[in-house]
């Protein structure tokens, strides 16, 4: 049984704004959108553990199985880290499990026998496959009830929130 959190609300925003006296500084609104991004966003992220366990992955691993996919089935490490906007470390680990289920390997570069590349093998393409029509399915039903008018602008204000994200990250 799920237990539905309440939306915060803007009358809750501009209450805690003026609990800080910020309430002639801070737009309500645009506090309130950005907490209820950060719980859509927290939200996505457990749904999309839970999608992806029923494939036997984690998201990480999908995430990486599908760059290397799209990608031919082979990149560097270093390449996967980057793509996947993520440490060196973490895709050691993400490419460790990934091996040990069998659905990528490490091999010597073609190109520089002392790099290793990560290949997507043929057990992990089936993977992908197998699992491309209840996952594709299910992320069309997640946006099924908006238009394609709205998608459209849904990416485009996705893509002015993502560039607006760094204010969380700079100091």
């Amino acid at each position: 049984m799920t237990t539905e959190q309440q939306a915060p609300t803007l009358a809750q925003a501009r209450s805690q704004l003026r609990r800080y006296g910020l309430e002639s500084e801070i737009d309500p609104q645009a506090v309130l959108v950005a907490v209820r991004l950060l719980a859509a966003g927290a939200k996505l992220g457990q749904a999309t553990e839970t999608h992806f366990a029923r494939f036997g992955l984690s998201t990480g691993r999908y995430r990486l199985l599908a760059d290397l996919e799209d990608a031919g089935g082979e990149k560097s490490p270093s390449q996967l880290a980057s793509g996947l906007g993520v440490t060196r470390a973490t895709v050691t680990g993400l490419i460790d499990g990934l091996e040990q289920q069998g659905l990528v390997c490490r091999r010597a570069s073609a190109e520089d026998g002392r790099a290793v590349v990560v290949v997507l093998t043929a057990r992990g393409a089936q993977q992908l496959r197998d699992m491309a029509p209840g996952h594709f399915s299910r992320l069309q039903s997640m946006v099924g009830t908006l238009t394609r008018a709205e998608r459209t602008t849904f990416l485009e204000l996705l893509e002015r929130v993502d560039k607006g994200m760094d204010a969380l990250l700079t100091d």
